[in-house]
């Protein structure tokens, strides 16, 4: 029988549940895919960001559309919504994270406030997480036609780039804010997030419920003593960014949360993305909270 695949998401819970043996006593067979797109860079082995693409119209979405190779892996809960409506594959719906994100720019910036965007490119990644969660961190304080988006690259490729200056802002998410945060840079606002579970078609029912238990236990240890963990965050960051970098002085990361992602939930999104005509609707499907989530 073939192995489990997990595909981390540069987060701590995966790598606590290997260390304390989590999986193995749930008597789950697993292996990590640790080349996933939250991981990843659109220019990986490139060092300065000028060096980088600065616009990809290819997001977490499109990586779920072309088939992800593992049995479970994670996202924004929007692009989850969108992939598991059009059969890409199913949102799990016993559980959840939240995701600690925030739109940043340099020390020296003369934005000062979340209204200083006002037609200001932020960088977010297309189809992804920091593309919706810029758009509904930024709504209470800016209108429509003023909220200016620029689809830069992968999650890493933002933080170079805005390390770089190439880029005036960003919206960044887990080991990239703490990054970001720790270099000085200053955040705007907000735009933490949920973050969805995909699992494949195919994936083994009993082998993602051993996958959870295990989950569970591991956040319960993040819960308690986070400081045991915290050298985990260098597992997935790439070297040029991770130099100087203090690990110990970041927080826990996503935390999540083993409630259910109700219809509600799953229908109100939907709605949301519809409001911002975010998907062309062949492309994300027809939301059908049935088909489309495991509960």
């Amino acid at each position: 029988m073939a192995k489990f695949r997990i595909q981390p998401h540069v987060r701590l819970q995966e790598w606590v549940a290997e260390e304390l043996g989590f999986f193995r006593d749930e008597g789950l067979d697993y292996e990590f895919e640790i080349t996933g797109f939250s991981s990843g860079s659109a220019a990986p082995s490139v060092k300065r960001t000028d060096s980088a693409p600065l616009s990809v119209r290819s997001g977490a979405f499109e990586d779920m559309a072309k088939g992800r190779t593992c049995d479970v892996s994670a996202a924004c809960h929007w692009a989850v919504n969108a992939a598991a409506s059009s059969q890409h594959g199913k949102m799990w719906g016993k559980a959840y994270s939240i995701c600690e994100s925030g739109i940043f720019v340099a020390p020296e910036s003369p934005y000062q406030r979340p209204e200083d965007l006002a037609g200001t490119k932020v960088g977010v990644g297309y189809h992804s997480g920091s593309h919706y969660s810029a758009i509904q961190a930024l709504e209470p304080f800016l209108e429509r036609d003023q909220i200016a988006l620029d689809f830069v690259g992968l999650p890493f490729d933002r933080v170079r780039q805005l390390q770089e200056r190439t880029i005036e802002a960003a919206n960044v998410f887990g080991a990239q804010y703490y990054i970001l945060e720790q270099q000085g840079f200053r955040k705007l606002v907000d735009s933490t997030f949920i973050m969805g579970f995909l699992v494949a078609p195919d994936a083994d029912t009993d082998d993602l419920e051993r996958y959870f238990r295990a989950l569970r236990r591991a956040q319960a240890e993040l819960d308690l003593e986070p400081e045991r963990y915290k050298h985990y965050w260098r597992r997935e960051m790439p070297d040029d960014l991770a130099e100087g970098i203090d690990v110990r002085r970041f927080g826990p990361g996503e935390r999540i949360v083993f409630e259910p992602y109700t219809r509600e939930m799953f229908d109100r999104t939907h709605r949301w993305m519809e409001s911002w005509e975010l998907f062309d609707p062949s492309a994300a499907g027809t939301p059908e909270y049935e088909s489309a989530v495991l509960s």
